[in-house]
């Protein structure tokens, strides 16, 4: 079973709010020094920014001198509805519209305005940064996929642009097949891997490691390079 590494460094990390709309989200930033790009991260279901894993995979981002923002994509009210009903967890258009707002807020902020931004999204929250994505292709660079569901994105899977990077356990056998038809309809540079032994949370054994090397080496090549 997975259990994250205290042992990182927090870099700095600080709480943001960070303005959509009519809406303040809350986002947890860190900025290494001499960052070249940062990376936006969408949660999935049912989970928030403070998750074990993707908190793990930010801060192996940060070792390879990536800033990074992770976000929570719905406010405490939204997600209390959520726990009782999952009504939200499934809104891909709503948690889209929110990560383009946090990619509009990103690009004035005074410390990210300038760096290069690529999303990491995981489960649901993959088809939401496919989305966002689509709908800002001029400002996301690059895009992982973790055990997401980017065929929830539908139809505007066509219309992204960044090179994207999905990657998927090798024993999630439901999952592999609908990350496999969402890869053919992606319309640019690509690639879709398996991770060994990993089931959908990649708990086993070293699967989550393999996850993080493989998003830092594709944000530093397409964000950093």
């Amino acid at each position: 079973m997975f259990m994250p590494d205290h042992t990182r460094t927090q870099d700095d990390e600080r709480t943001v709010d960070v303005r959509v709309a009519d809406f303040t989200l809350e986002g947890s930033l860190a900025i290494p020094r001499a960052a070249q790009g940062l990376v936006l991260f969408a949660h999935g279901s049912g989970s928030s920014r403070h998750s074990p894993r993707n908190r793990f995979v930010a801060a192996a981002l940060r070792e390879g001198g990536l800033a990074t923002l992770l976000l929570d994509l719905l406010t405490p009210a939204e997600e209390a509805a959520d726990r009782r009903t999952a009504g939200y967890r499934f809104d891909i258009e709503l948690l889209a519209s929110r990560l383009a707002g946090a990619t509009d807020w990103l690009g004035v902020f005074p410390e990210t305005r300038r760096l290069n931004l690529g999303y990491f999204g995981a489960s649901t929250g993959a088809a939401a940064a496919l989305l966002a994505a689509a709908e800002r292709p001029e400002l996301v660079g690059a895009i992982v996929s973790r055990g997401g569901r980017p065929d929830l994105a539908g139809p505007a899977l066509g219309a992204v642009r960044a090179p994207t990077l999905l990657l998927v356990g090798a024993e999630d056998g439901p999952v592999i097949d609908l990350n496999r038809e969402a890869y053919r309809q992606l319309p640019g540079l690509k690639r879709i891997e398996l991770i060994p032994n990993a089931t959908h949370l990649f708990e086993e054994p070293g699967t989550l490691e393999m996850v993080a090397e493989r998003a830092r080496a594709w944000f530093e090549q397409y964000l950093a390079g």
